[in-house]
């Protein structure tokens, strides 16, 4: 296995002080801990992969090792956990996660009956983890090599913060710590919020210049569009209607630009896309009266790409990955689907590469919402990502509250995934389920190991 890898962002003068008192939390159920669960807790701290010997003929060390190298190198707290049948099936994940202390998703593999995961909300959105791990298992049915790897890949782009850190000179800090706790602890506090504050307002301005890009796009395409219309308000052929419409449509073209402009923050994009949405129907609505077709219907974005404009019907069809719901489409779009083709999907830059918007990160929340959140009374556009990143976000409680309140939309306070809390965390936050209850429920009888 690997040991020792990176040092947590972590490191400093206040991650001294929350290790220390995180540590001192733990140690009472770490020393009533079976060997087996402790033994993992102290692995899953160095490599972030752990392997009980007893599970290694169907898990091998070769395996294990490729694994930590794969989560090492996306930098992500990730940690992996392949167990036999006598764990503790109701309390094993939280307990991991206590005994490890570090913010981030844990998956655990418990025997022979299966797979399922958790996660701090600082690390992933609410849900996100058990869903993945549903999904993977239902596709790699019982291999426990294909089901992890598939797990980190899918995980990866969807988790926040970084992976663990090199604690070679970690004895030497214990030694340390307890001389300058107390001068520490006034200075720690200080120094949480104003660091929490900083990281929330740095992450804010990128995420809204990585938005400015996109929303810059959108505006110069519905630029765009106004001029091929080629509409001359004083021609002859131009009644009041169509100038109304005309007027309406370039009203919405400078007020996009001008609140993109004007935006200070990720949220303050919603604004300008529910201006360009309007604008784009304005157009619709003009081209109809021109060729003397019936005006079209008020319905939502293409939902493949709002810059095709109004959808014209709805149609089924499943991202990668999902299951299939109806959608609203383009006229396009709905041709490609009909042909069995892929449709001509809206995909932006992100540090993974190419991504479709409703992956590429909660700060196409507000860009999403402001195209859809008019439709359907809300509930329009959670129902049209489930099964996505966007839509695992917008579905928790969280996304009901305005976006970026107090901060970060959703993460007001929170650690970051990597972070090191110890056994200082809020159990309601670690999402998903312990091995308990419903039909994926693991078999047999529990006990320590």
């Amino acid at each position: 296995m690997r040991t020792l890898a990176r040092r947590s962002r972590g490191a400093g003068p206040l991650a001294l002080v929350a290790a220390l008192l995180g540590l001192l939390l733990a140690l009472a159920p770490a020393a009533s801990a079976a060997g087996g669960l402790s033994d993992a807790a102290a692995t899953l701290k160095k490599g972030q992969v752990y392997v009980a010997p007893t599970m290694q003929d169907r898990f091998s060390q070769a395996q294990a090792d490729a694994l930590t190298k794969k989560i090492e190198k996306a930098d992500k707290p990730i940690f992996i956990a392949v167990v036999p049948d006598s764990a503790n099936k109701a309390t094993i994940l939280t307990d991991l996660r206590t005994l490890v202390g570090i913010d981030g998703v844990y998956g655990v593999w418990r025997g022979s009956d299966g797979f399922l995961a958790k996660a701090d909300k600082g690390a992933m959105s609410a849900g996100s983890a058990e869903r993945l791990a549903g999904a993977v298992s239902r596709a790699d049915k019982g291999d426990i090599n294909a089901t992890l790897n598939d797990f980190v890949d899918q995980a990866v782009p969807q988790t926040k913060g970084h992976g663990v850190g090199d604690s070679g000179s970690s004895s030497i800090a214990w030694v340390i710590i307890p001389l300058v706790l107390v001068a520490l602890a006034g200075a720690g506090v200080f120094f949480l919020f104003r660091r929490a504050k900083k990281r929330k307002e740095e992450q804010a301005r990128a995420e809204l210049e990585q938005l400015r890009r996109v929303v810059d796009e959108d505006i110069t395409a519905f630029g765009t569009e106004l001029e091929r219309l080629d509409f001359n308000p004083r021609a002859s052929d131009a009644d009041d209607a169509q100038r109304a419409d005309y007027s309406s449509a370039l009203d919405s073209y400078e007020k996009s630009k001008r609140l993109m402009d004007e935006a200070k923050k990720p949220e303050d994009v919603k604004q300008v896309t529910e201006a360009i949405e309007d604008g784009r129907f304005q157009l619709a609505t003009l081209a109809a009266r021109r060729d003397k077709r019936p005006l079209p219907e008020r319905r939502p974005p293409c939902f493949m790409d709002p810059r095709h404009g109004p959808s014209v019907k709805d149609v089924d069809w499943a991202p990668a990955g999902g299951s299939p719901r109806p959608v609203p489409v383009c006229q396009a779009d709905a041709d490609r689907v009909a042909a069995g083709l892929d449709p001509a999907v809206r995909t932006v830059d992100t540090e993974h590469g190419p991504q479709p918007y409703w992956n590429a990160g909660p700060a196409y929340a507000p860009y999403a919402g402001g195209y859809y959140s008019g439709f359907g009374g809300g509930g329009l556009l959670p129902g049209l990502l489930v099964g996505t990143m966007l839509g695992s976000m917008m579905s928790t409680p969280a996304y009901a509250a305005p976006m970026y309140e107090g901060g970060h939309g959703g993460y007001q306070d929170q650690h970051e995934g990597g972070d090191y809390t110890g056994a200082d965390f809020n159990a309601s936050d670690f999402s998903g389920g312990d091995f308990t209850g419903g039909s994926d429920d693991f078999g047999g009888g529990g006990g320590d190991w």
